[in-house]
């Protein structure tokens, strides 16, 4: 936090990397932030301008398959985002920005592409269909993120090394496509394949991102959230296979009718 302690969210390059409304979980920070009487600055940073070095707090979110080689181009060339986390700052990455902080994930031919290497992770390409529907996935217990939901739609799957952790275990959905994993853990970077928005959704991990920075926060309940989890998590264990399906044929016909993939 800043001399006049006010919290600073940099929102990366929302122009290429937003799908999805990710967006939203600048926003979600920003209310629990602020419901806490924390003064708090959200840093829209557009593709190609440079990064903050000294905020708080590092989105990224998912993008199309071109607009993730871009975005990746443009992080490399700026530097700012490594120098900033290794001086402290925590970063949420989801989707195509999980994928940019591995040391490698797969381009749509399935080539290799060199990542930032911030994250022991390496994110080839699913090997069946593309990922897509709800997912529920259960955090260790001593994170206190209890149980995660979130919209998956991705072709990427997820290979964790020594130094990375998951961010939880699978339910339903397809998450890491191990069948067991969904997201990675590593120092004070959190990634993951869960839109939705995803701080949104899983307010202890919007809380956890800011307790990173600022420590112990009184408790804040938002009841509008609580019910879109609650509606969420019925619909998904209900019957996740059925939804990720219906999912499926919806983003097929989208696909049909021009829409470009995110990956």
């Amino acid at each position: 936090m800043d001399v006049d302690g006010e919290l600073s969210i940099v929102l990366v390059y929302p122009d290429l990397l937003g799908t999805y409304g990710d967006r939203g979980n600048a926003l979600a920070l920003a209310h629990r932030a602020r419901a806490r009487q924390i003064p708090t600055r959200i840093v829209e940073v557009q593709a190609g301008g440079h990064l903050p070095v000294l905020a708080d707090i590092y989105l990224l979110g998912g993008g199309e398959d071109s607009a993730e080689t871009l975005a990746l181009r443009y992080l490399e060339r700026d530097g700012g985002l490594p120098r900033a986390l290794d001086d402290g700052a925590t970063c949420l990455a989801v989707c195509a920005g999980f994928q940019m902080l591995s040391r490698q994930f797969s381009d749509t031919t399935g080539a290799p592409v060199t990542g930032l290497g911030l994250l022991d992770v390496e994110c080839a390409r699913l090997p069946g269909p593309r990922a897509v529907g709800e997912v529920v996935a259960q955090a260790p217990a001593e994170t206190g993120f209890g149980t995660l939901t979130g919209y998956e739609n991705h072709q990427g799957g997820a290979t964790l090394g020594p130094t990375a952790r998951p961010l939880g275990r699978l339910v339903t959905g397809t998450g890491n496509g191990d069948g067991h994993t969904e997201g990675a853990m590593q120092g004070n970077v959190i990634a993951t394949y869960l839109h939705g928005p995803v701080l949104v959704r899983n307010p202890a991990l919007a809380d956890h991102l800011l307790t990173q920075v600022v420590g112990d926060l009184p408790p804040f309940v938002d009841s509008a959230v609580e019910r879109l989890r609650a509606e969420r998590l019925e619909d998904a264990t209900r019957d996740g296979h059925g939804l990720a399906h219906a999912a499926a044929r919806t983003w097929a016909a989208a696909r049909r009718r021009g829409h470009s993939r995110a990956g």
